[in-house]
């Protein structure tokens, strides 16, 4: 980014609520059902049919309201938000504009220096989506209204954010958040998390905004990132040239890495919101506010202190296992069965979370259960197993849900710490080599490992090393008194 300039970002994220049916219907929301089958007349607009609204809706609205800080207020409506487009069977969408359920609130980032900065929320409202519209070559377009009326929620924030990696940041927060609470998949190549950007550039130090473009269609966090970089660089460009820039909506188009106009805004299109006659006021008094904030579970920022705190471990480790509530879990369950905390979290961070990216598997769907990887980690501490062993172990535990002793005993990978089999064997070895015994007594240090490597080597790697360590430094110690 040029040093003369700033950028101004401001997102607005919409989230599919994880309920089982849609905001004002009982078709179900599930993703993946063939075209046109979750429908009924209430989504499809029929004439004469009447809106329920979806408790759940509501309820899961507020929780994020709870987790951001927001203001929840006790009365807001719903509104029509009207505009022609062929996957929008009523011709309106049911929205919320003048009086949202949720208002004023902030998230917390955290910056590559190590920095906190905090993003502020405008609003954030209850609204159904539209169906899909799919473009076809050979056939023309194609319509799937499943998706209407499924229920969102849009996160509108501030215009607080500086430059793409804090919007980077600021998102990953958002969906982090979302799925903590089990409202939101997050999944951003589905479409459940749906991000477009507000971005203008101005002077460094310059009170008043510039003049904004909107980017949409950007379906991978990188996507984010890389689209309000390219657009930021090509209004600074224009500016630099003496031009000016044009209010309008831009599409991301990540095959060619840049933005296309979508359509000119040179006034804000006019979507004649107007109160929706068919549903009442939606009224959260203190007791339903009170009763929705009890099922909030420990958040993000919260759980990565505590983590610190109570189990001791670097805050690297604890970012790492925070940034999924699932990992997390399964981190505690862990720490159940072993008290060597960081073990757990090396073996987390290292083999579990390779196992799980490598596979793209949820650690719901991960086939070691953290009762076997918690009695791992015990028996290397216990001596039963050494480290090296234990990484043949973990494979044989993916392919089948045995306890690691259960596999220990049948492949016969107990670790010998019979002190007087194991000096037989160093005593042996040293016997083998003298020329290396001699460099040893010369002061080549390194020749030491040597020793150590024909000895687990001589045992398949079931010596215990410390017991093999302590033998190997008394023996070779009485050669250089002799």
């Amino acid at each position: 980014m040029h040093d003369k300039y700033e950028a101004v970002i401001g997102l607005e994220v919409h989230a599919q609520l994880l309920t089982e049916s849609k905001a004002f219907c009982g078709c179900s929301t599930k993703f993946g059902n063939a075209p046109n089958t979750n429908v009924c007349p209430v989504c499809l607009g029929h004439p004469g049919v009447l809106p329920v609204l979806n408790k759940k809706v509501v309820e899961f609205t507020v929780l994020m309201g709870i987790a951001t800080n927001c203001k929840i207020n006790s009365r807001s409506i719903f509104a029509r938000k009207n505009y022609f487009y062929p996957d929008l069977p009523k011709g309106y969408q049911i929205s919320q504009y003048e009086e949202p359920i949720c208002e004023h609130g902030f998230v917390e980032i955290e910056l590559s220096d190590g920095s906190r900065k905090r993003i502020g929320i405008t609003r954030i409202h209850m609204e159904e989506d539209a169906g899909k519209s799919i473009h076809d070559i050979s056939i023309d377009t194609l319509v799937d209204v499943n998706r209407c009326g499924v229920p969102l929620i849009e996160i509108v924030s501030e215009p607080d954010m500086r430059s793409p990696e804090e919007a980077y940041l600021y998102l990953s927060k958002v969906r982090q958040i979302v799925k903590y609470l089990s409202i939101c998949d997050g999944n951003m190549e589905e479409g459940s998390l749906r991000c477009d950007a507000n971005i203008s550039v101005r002077l460094k130090g310059a009170e008043k905004f510039g003049t904004k473009t909107e980017v949409k269609n950007m379906n991978s966090f990188r996507n984010v990132e890389r689209a309000i970089n390219y657009e930021v660089e090509r209004q600074i460009e224009i500016l630099e040239d003496g031009g000016q820039i044009t209010q309008q909506t831009l599409l991301w188009n990540a095959d060619l890495n840049e933005v296309l106009p979508m359509r000119s805004k040179e006034e804000a299109h006019d979507y004649r919101y107007f109160p929706e006659p068919d549903l009442l006021p939606v009224v959260v008094d203190e007791n339903w506010k009170k009763e929705i904030a009890s099922g909030l579970p420990e958040l993000p920022d919260i759980r990565k202190k505590r983590f610190t705190e109570h189990y001791q471990i670097p805050l690297y480790d604890a970012e790492i296992i925070t940034q999924s509530k699932g990992i997390a879990d399964y981190y505690e369950k862990v720490t159940a069965v072993t008290s060597d905390y960081k073990a757990a979290s090396n073996w987390i961070m290292g083999d579990v979370l390779k196992v799980i990216n490598e596979e793209k598997i949820d650690i719901k769907d991960f086939p070691v259960s953290a009762e076997n990887l918690g009695e791992l980690i015990n028996i290397i501490n216990k001596g039963t197993i050494s480290g090296k062993i234990a990484k043949e172990v973990f494979p044989e535990m993916l392919k089948e849900n045995k306890s690691p002793v259960e596999i220990v005993k049948e492949k016969n990978l107990l670790q010998i710490s019979d002190a007087s089999e194991l000096e037989n064997l160093v005593l042996k070895v040293i016997g083998e080599h003298p020329s290396e015994v001699e460099q040893y007594l010369d002061g080549k240090e390194k020749v030491f490992g040597f020793f150590i490597g024909q000895i687990m080597r001589q045992t398949g790697g079931k010596a215990n090393p410390k017991i093999v360590n302590e033998i190997l430094r008394k023996k070779l110690g009485e050669k250089k008194i002799k």
